[in-house]
């Protein structure tokens, strides 16, 4: 049995699928006319895309 992977491995890991998981929460909310709570998902994810950018650099 091999250790177990932080949290932050798995995210960097599965980040695109997070990413467009996100995605399609915020697109389903602006289709409930739910804009703030789209705009909420859609700013987790930018935080997300932009630290991992910061990581590789």
């Amino acid at each position: 049995v091999g250790l177990p992977e932080s949290v932050g491995a798995l995210a960097e890991l599965y980040l695109g699928n997070i990413l467009y998981a996100l995605e399609l929460a915020a697109m389903s909310l602006d289709g409930e006319g739910k804009d703030e709570h789209a705009a909420f998902y859609r700013a987790i994810a930018r935080k997300l895309a932009d630290a991992h950018g910061m990581a590789k650099e």
